[in-house]
């Protein structure tokens, strides 16, 4: 019995072939990595039926009226007729030594910074007030979007008669005992640009309201609740937690607000008309193109104007995407680092 066991014990162990397969001891190789197939055909046919309607009406309304402009920009062109009269880069050179066009570019500018000075603050406070739970809450934020909703062209009927000479502001004021407050609201080059900025506050600031509104809805509730049970004021709670959640909202109405003022035409041009205007110092770059390049009948320059806008628009839209909005579609798109 010992030598049995002994003989057991120092027996080689019998060799496992691996090809046949053993239940336990066998090592199986290791599974093929397969190659990631292409896109089929058929997803591609998928991918171009369902972007190539919205592709080719990009680029015919888009890229090709771009394109289109600048090409007209380099000739002298009546608007009729093949573009024959080359003048190269001449009407892009007399638009930046052109001093109407640099004050209406000036006065963009004034309006983009002094919109953002303006309704940020106003619409960022409506916006907390109107999220808390109030009596009337609906109706109060219906009648602050209303004006957001309202034709430009009778928002700029309405007012340029309220505010003309012997309008209702200046009735009112009367009324009130403060004739010595009358303005020449729309032609006094003092004050015209701030009756813009009035009515453009009033007209758009429905729109900051709500979009901070919604900014509003996805902050968690618990955050504010655990910050008051800690003892932190409401006003210590919305500095602190509720407006540094809101920023990547704000940054997004920034963004929108600024190129809006960049392209701003019609109200400036329904209630100041195409010559007033560059008198009383609100012209725009669009109404500066309006009226010397369609209504002056050289359209070859009206488009190199139109390029010009273009060119400046796009360009503060990159620097605000590279420096302001890169954060918030890394993080909230691609998940990448800021």
């Amino acid at each position: 019995m010992t030598s049995i066991s002994e003989n057991r014990r120092t027996a080689p162990n019998p060799p496992v072939d691996l090809a046949a397969g053993g239940a336990d001891t066998a090592v199986s190789a290791p599974p093929r990595r397969r190659r990631p197939r292409g896109v089929g055909w058929r997803m591609r046919l998928e991918i171009a039926a369902l972007t190539g309607p919205a592709l080719i009406v990009f680029v015919a309304f888009v890229i090709f009226p771009v394109v289109l402009a600048a090409y007209y920009g380099f000739f002298s062109w009546a608007g009729y007729g093949p573009a024959t009269d080359f003048v190269g880069i001449q009407n892009y050179v007399t638009i930046l030594q052109d001093g109407p066009f640099l004050d209406a570019l000036r006065h963009n500018a004034m309006i983009a910074i002094l919109s953002l000075v303006i309704q940020g603050p106003v619409a960022i406070g409506l916006a907390l007030l109107l999220n808390r739970k109030m009596r009337g809450q609906s109706v109060i934020r219906v009648l602050i979007f209303v004006p957001y909703v309202i034709s430009e062209v009778v928002v700029g009927l309405g007012w340029s008669l309220m505010l003309q000479s012997g309008g209702a502001a200046n009735g009112l004021l009367d009324k009130l005992g403060l004739a010595s407050l009358q303005q020449d609201w729309l032609s006094n080059p003092d004050v015209a640009i701030w009756s813009l900025l009035m009515i453009i506050t009033w007209k758009y600031v429905g729109f900051a309201v709500i979009l901070f509104l919604a900014g509003l809805q996805g902050i968690p509730e618990e955050l504010s609740e655990a910050a008051s049970i800690d003892g932190a004021s409401f006003w210590q709670v919305q500095r602190l937690i509720v407006l540094p959640l809101l920023g990547p909202t704000v940054r997004i109405w920034a963004f929108l607000s600024i190129i809006g003022s960049l392209q701003l035409f019609d109200l400036v041009y329904i209630i100041w008309g195409q010559y007033v205007s560059s008198i009383a110092g609100t012209s725009t770059m669009a109404t500066y193109m309006v009226a010397n390049g369609r209504n002056a009948g050289s359209y070859g320059y009206g488009n190199a104007v139109a390029v010009v806008m273009f060119l400046i628009s796009l360009t503060v839209a990159l620097f605000y995407q590279r420096f302001l909005l890169r954060r918030d579609t890394a993080g909230a798109i691609t998940g990448g680092k800021s």
